[in-house]
């Protein structure tokens, strides 16, 4: 059974500049806390990057159970391209691995929303490149048992922006059975349910 999270869109009634500037000074940060999957669960956080104006990209991802124990890690470059690339390339580079070690009930997470929405949704897009990685994540996912795709934000994706900043150190993919002393602490804090404020 295939089943995607929807989200819903966030509306606003503006009325005028001042008013936007007086609601944005007095909004409140965003709590922001990474979550366990379900027992017999496996999730994947992933994420893509890219080096401002040398477009030198690079991807990671992490794998956790129920206990927020770490299953797998994975990071390499992927060479010259764009940051929408590199975040589909790192949740396709995860699938292939949740395939490998036959992984069926799976919670993806990525801190992408526009590419979230674009694969849950089932939007075309006009880039021929973008749309063939959705087309082989799509592929892909009817695979599994069960399958649920989120958006979380940055700061509740560190582990993997960890890896995916690895990435750009290595001259092969690499791929880890034990974590890498890199995410250590933001495992410990993830497990613990560490909350982490984002601004507005």
């Amino acid at each position: 059974m295939l089943s995607f999270t929807n989200f819903p869109r966030c509306q606003r009634l503006v009325k005028s500049p001042i008013l936007i500037l007086v609601r944005n000074w007095h909004k409140e940060p965003i709590p922001v806390a990474w979550e366990k999957p379900l027992i017999g669960w496996t999730k994947l956080n992933y994420d893509g990057s890219c080096k401002g104006k040398t477009g030198n990209s690079s991807i990671g991802g992490i794998f956790r159970d129920h206990k927020a124990e770490f299953l797998l890690g994975y990071a390499e470059s992927i060479g010259r391209t764009t940051s929408t690339i590199a975040e589909l390339s790192a949740l396709r580079r995860g699938l292939e691995l949740i395939l490998d070690n036959g992984w069926h009930d799976v919670w993806l997470e990525g801190d992408a929303k526009s590419l979230v929405d674009i694969i849950v949704h089932r939007k075309q897009v006009k880039c021929a490149e973008t749309q063939k990685h959705i087309s082989d994540i799509k592929s892909i996912i009817p695979e599994l048992n069960n399958c649920i795709l989120t958006h979380i934000y940055r700061e509740g994706n560190r582990a993997a922006d960890k890896l995916a900043q690895l990435g750009h150190q290595l001259k092969k993919p690499q791929i880890w059975q034990h974590p890498p002393d890199e995410v250590l602490q933001i495992m410990h804090d993830d497990a613990g349910g560490k909350i982490v404020l984002r601004k507005r």
